[in-house]
């Protein structure tokens, strides 16, 4: 494999494209999302966001504890309500057991007949906000499909097929031993082809114990800079410069 191919399974070579590697079930991923789509509303511009999947399921060979996602919630939740994240409305067993259904119908989306890449951002942020904010369970396709159908990029009659036929499914897996390697640190982590690289931004915050042994995430503080920072730096909308 060539340097610039192997630089491609990490990050879009485009340089208006910021490449992300998440997992939907996490909720620091969420709030970096949400960060970057609202600094790029604000100052008049769109982002393109290329979703890579940091599937944390199958990282840890378990789904993603429930408790340590409420914890990491109330944490996120009560120092940004701006988000509009609320604690899980429903009973436990209609808790999403699995993200990876949602994370591959947003593989799915990037194909030109659902929609391109902006549909998958589209459907990757309602999934978040179904789930974060409306308690919904995206474990199930029905739900998926439900979600994708109140997106306006996305061709749900395409996106069901496409999951019916698993065509997004090898993407998971893919992005799984790219995800494995040394240089993607966790979700989120973001990238692009002018230099970004950075882990989970904005975000201070440190475990009182161990989440698995009653500790809580104490948020300490979050900045907005690097989003303005990264937004200068992919210069949305300008021509590739050369070289």
């Amino acid at each position: 494999m060539t340097q610039q191919a192997d630089l491609e399974t990490l990050y879009s070579s485009d340089p208006v494209v910021v490449t992300v590697w998440s997992d939907i079930g996490c909720p620091w991923a969420t709030l970096a999302l949400h960060t970057l789509h609202a600094v790029a509303w604000e100052r008049g511009s769109q982002v393109m966001v290329d979703h890579r999947a940091f599937p944390l399921e199958l990282f840890n060979s378990e789904p993603t504890p429930k408790p340590i996602i409420d914890a990491e919630t109330v944490a996120i939740g009560a120092m940004m309500p701006e988000l509009g994240w609320r604690m899980w409305p429903g009973p436990d067993w209609r808790y999403p057991v699995t993200t990876l259904p949602a994370m591959e119908a947003v593989q799915a989306a990037k194909a030109a007949a659902v929609g391109g890449l902006p549909a998958s951002d589209q459907l990757d942020t309602a999934l978040r906000q179904a789930f974060y904010g409306g308690g919904r369970c995206i474990s199930v396709t029905s739900e998926i499909l439900a979600v994708a159908a109140e997106c306006p990029l996305v061709d749900e009659a395409a996106l069901g097929e496409a999951l019916e036929r698993g065509t997004a499914r090898a993407a998971i897996h893919r992005d799984l031993a790219v995800a494995r390697g040394p240089r993607v640190q966790g979700s989120p982590h973001l990238f692009t082809a002018a230099g970004t690289d950075v882990h989970n931004p904005g975000a201070v915050f440190r475990w009182t114990g161990s989440p698995y042994e009653g500790g809580f995430p104490h948020f300490l503080s979050y900045s907005r800079d690097w989003a303005e920072e990264l937004l200068d730096e992919v210069a949305l909308g300008a021509p590739p410069q050369a070289a």
